[in-house]
């Protein structure tokens, strides 16, 4: 039984949307996001906020898939909560969302500093398609899909 519970940012929860931008912000401090355009982004995506209990543990967002496109499926879990099945169990219902939303296809995107997050993407079957750097930055980001 996991004692993992998983809240969907809708835009009417503030504690929800702080808390997503909180995990993005730090696991992504090249793209650090406003409050404004995570509101944005939870009226395109499904965001989600991971809990052990009452602790904040991690987020993802699933961008639905684009006409005869793939799904992105992002897990992120705060380094203090890795390597302890948080993330698998994260990952699972991210991918269980995409597959709802009619994915075929499903790819994620890992900051290259971002190690564990690459570690976690290449045990579960994800494959390497692309690296790139957004305009003004200095770490680039690596797009992966599922084999």
């Amino acid at each position: 039984m996991s004692d993992l519970r998983i809240e969907r940012v809708d835009g009417g929860s503030e504690d929800l949307l702080r808390h997503w931008r909180h995990v993005h912000n730090l696991i992504i401090p090249t793209d650090p996001l406003s409050p404004d355009e995570v509101r944005e982004r939870a009226g395109r995506h499904l965001l989600d906020v991971a809990y052990r209990g009452d602790t904040l543990v991690g987020c993802s967002t699933v961008r639905p898939p684009a006409e005869d496109g793939p799904a992105t499926v992002i897990a992120r879990v705060l380094p203090g909560h890795r390597r302890q099945g948080l993330g698998t169990q994260l990952y699972g219902h991210a991918l269980a969302e995409a597959r709802r939303l009619g994915a075929d296809a499903v790819e994620t995107v890992v900051l290259e500093s971002n190690e564990d997050g690459l570690r976690f993407a290449l045990a579960r079957g994800f494959v390497e398609v692309e690296r790139y750097l957004l305009p003004g930055d200095t770490v680039p980001y690596v797009d992966l899909r599922l084999a």
